[in-house]
């Protein structure tokens, strides 16, 4: 059709008399035709046509539009389902349409598009199937036919109302044992589970691990859907966060891979291990303050690394514990200080115990009950610290906007060492009197 088409007029009363009707044809033609009749009308009418539109569908239909229309057609939508047809247009068809948009709308388009790094926004899909709820069974069936030849089979059909608000859905087995006449709203799911799109991917595995679903739809503020996501996709987005955290948690850079090039890798390696020898020298300085004492009791000298092994063990046990909670959205602010008493207690049970071990063997060892006595309290006040350190630390580097998976580990390391050789190297200063 053309703009000199006798069928033109025709056409533009159809769409002004019945605009959701009439859109709902263009999704039964080809795209070919449905693209010659949307470009046809005038904008006024093209813009109400589009409203009308399931979004994948209407940004097929855009992506080859001369720019000036399409710069008329979008700066008459709201903001919300502009950004959502941008979403759907093709990288290039997109860079070359954002150019000819308003400076304030491009820019509201762009902020839309920016999701939060960890959200599930970052990592859905936008391939997905929505129809109107007055679409009949047969007319969804016939285009998902279509859809299904050109791009890909659908296991779920999503339904929305007139204002694209997202209200239903089908499986394909509801939707093939529906009679052919009748309305998707009549024979729709309603109890709908959705994730807002800066939910947590975290946070959204938990979801549907609980309702054991395989994809969600994601949906912005105002229940608009734009997106789904796949249980897959959520299970890669976080193992690659479990594993960037484990290398942070090391002072390796998040994102180096094995075969990183090797100054890539230095420069992400280098600033925390040069951290990490600063906060060793402090250790040895505490160290240092007890020299005296240490050349004059030599023995003090063979439980050092099992006072600083026992106090990074158990504080590494802690952090683990509060990092997962902290991932997992699992500590709500009201029950921090309870964490981390809790951990505190852990850790002066853990050292009462380990503590009484150590005690015997030094006793038994060297043959004199007050070394037993100097170790073993000082393993029970280095479990203590290391307890609180490793609940606290990522608690604290979390609310100063640090990330915890890359500081924690160093500074409980530093902390627990300190912590750990003064109490000893101090109980030791004060029974000095009957070690030697």
């Amino acid at each position: 059709m053309t703009e000199k088409s006798p069928l033109l007029p025709i056409v533009e009363k159809f769409f002004e008399h019945d605009t959701a009707a009439a859109a709902h044809s263009l999704e039964r033609m080809t795209e070919e035709e449905a693209v010659e009749v949307l470009l046809a009308l005038p904008a006024p009418l093209a813009v109400r046509a589009i409203r009308h539109l399931q979004v994948s569908y209407a940004a097929e239909l855009l992506k080859d539009a001369d720019p000036e229309l399409f710069r008329e057609i979008v700066s008459a939508l709201e903001p919300q389902f502009a950004a959502t047809i941008f979403m759907h247009l093709p990288e290039d068809a997109r860079e070359r349409l954002l150019e000819h948009i308003p400076g304030k709308l491009k820019n509201q388009i762009r902020d839309l598009l920016t999701y939060p790094e960890d959200s599930v926004g970052r990592i859905m899909t936008t391939d997905f199937l929505s129809f109107h709820k007055d679409v009949s069974a047969h007319e969804a069936i016939e285009k998902i036919r279509s859809l299904a030849r050109k791009r890909f089979p659908a296991s779920y059909v999503y339904v929305i109302d007139d204002e694209e608000h997202l209200i239903g859905v089908m499986n394909m087995r509801d939707l093939m044992l529906a009679s052919p006449e009748q309305k998707l709203e009549t024979v729709m799911r309603t109890n709908l589970f959705s994730i807002h799109a800066f939910v947590d991917r975290e946070e959204a595995a938990n979801e549907l691990s609980k309702r054991r679903y395989f994809a969600a739809p994601i949906v912005d503020g105002e229940n608009h859907i734009v997106g789904i996501i796949k249980a897959e996709q959520l299970i890669q987005g976080i193992q690659e966060e479990v594993t960037e955290d484990l290398q942070r948690m090391f002072g390796a850079g998040g994102d180096e891979r094995a075969f990183s090039p090797i100054l890539f890798s230095l420069k992400k390696r280098l600033p925390w291990l040069h951290v990490n020898l600063g906060t060793a020298f402090l250790a040895a300085a505490v160290v240092a303050m007890f020299e005296g004492l240490i050349a004059k009791l030599t023995i003090l000298a063979v439980f050092l690394p099992v006072i600083a092994g026992q106090g990074g063990n158990a504080g590494a046990q802690s952090l683990a514990v509060v990092m997962r909670g902290l991932v997992m959205r699992e500590i709500p602010r009201d029950k921090v200080l309870r964490l981390i008493f809790k951990e505190g207690s852990l850790g002066a049970i853990s050292g009462a115990v380990i503590g009484v071990v150590t005690a015997l063997v030094a006793w038994i060892w060297h043959g004199n009950p007050y070394l037993g006595l100097v170790i073993g309290l000082g393993m029970l006040l280095n479990l203590v610290f290391a307890g609180l350190s490793g609940a606290s630390i990522p608690i604290l580097m979390k609310r100063m906007g640090l990330d915890p998976a890359q500081c924690s580990s160093i500074i409980l390391t530093t902390v627990t060492d300190v912590m750990g050789f003064l109490a000893f190297l101090g109980l030791a200063v004060i029974f000095q009197a009957h070690l030697s």
